[in-house]
This record gives structure tokens, C-alpha cells and sequence, in this order.
């Protein structure tokens, strides 16, 4: 029987990435991309590495993540699949750590899904990231069915 991989050993995973490929097929308009253009998949590491810079008092939406790591590899986009993945595969490893005892784990609580709006494939769902958020201060909405960060654009931490 094979043993199931913890969360850091999954964020230490990078299974051969990043890597850039060519959008083509059904990806061509998809994201507003045309043909020629690229896509990087992120390694989890380099997503993690991104939340943990984002200071007490900012916030970061997976979308400034994506555009991050496109930037740094010269591509048109970021994957948003994995970039997703992978911001929670960061957030249940820092869980993990914090379990064990870590102190410094990375605030991934400080990372949104566009427009501001919890993510509810988080520890502890989108209560606990509520919590969290609140505790530094943000206020928290309800929108619908969603809870977001009320004028989250003011605290966008975009100095990379």
C-alpha cells in the first residue's frame, strides 16, 4: 500500500516545474489568449514563495500570482489551474507545520480568489480565513453567497 503524501511533501514536489508551453487547441481563447501565445505552470514552491512575501496589512489574489509568475517567465499567462492548486497545497502545508509546532508559517490566509473573495478551499474553510483576516484587521462581507474582503483593492500588495 502506498503511503499518502503529506502537504509538504506535495509543496516539495515540483514534478519537473515550472514550465512554459504554447497554448494551442481548445486553450486558444480561453483567458482572452490568442495563438502564439504562452502559459507557465508554476512550480508549488514558487506560489508558496510569493504568499510568504506578503506582509501583515496586504492582501494578494491568485490573478497578481499568476501575473507574477508569467512575468517571470517571459510567458502571456499563468496557469490559473495549478496557481490555484498550489496556493492551497501551500496553505495545508503551512497548516501541517503550524500542527507541528512552526511559528513561522506563510499567511496564506492573505491570499484571495479574484475580486476579493475568500477562498473556501482553505484550512478550516472560508471561516477560518475570516477569522484570520479579520484578527489583522480586514473587514470581511458577505456578497451573495461569498464572503470578500470589503475594499480589498486598497490593500493589493503588488511590490515584487
Amino acid at each position: 500500500m502506498v503511503k499518502k503524501k503529506s502537504w509538504v511533501e506535495k509543496l516539495n514536489d515540483s514534478k519537473d516545474l515550472p514550465k512554459v508551453v504554447p497554448i494551442s487547441g481548445k486553450m486558444i481563447g480561453k483567458w482572452g489568449t490568442k495563438t502564439g501565445d504562452t502559459l507557465v505552470i508554476p512550480s508549488p514552491l514558487e506560489v508558496d514563495s510569493i504568499m510568504r512575501k506578503v506582509p501583515y496589512g496586504k492582501l494578494i489574489t491568485i490573478n497578481i500570482i499568476r501575473k507574477i509568475v508569467a512575468e517571470k517567465h517571459g510567458a502571456t499567462i499563468g496557469c490559473p489551474i495549478t496557481t490555484g492548486i498550489f496556493a492551497k497545497i501551500s496553505a495545508f502545508a503551512a497548516e501541517e507545520k503550524r500542527e507541528k509546532g512552526e511559528k513561522n508559517i506563510i499567511p496564506y490566509w492573505r491570499t484571495l480568489k479574484e475580486g476579493g473573495v475568500l477562498n473556501e478551499k482553505f484550512p478550516g474553510g472560508v471561516e477560518n480565513q475570516k477569522k484570520l483576516l479579520e484578527r489583522e484587521g480586514f473587514k470581511i462581507i458577505k456578497k451573495g453567497k461569498k464572503y470578500k474582503v470589503d475594499n480589498y483593492e486598497k490593500y493589493l500588495f503588488e511590490n515584487f
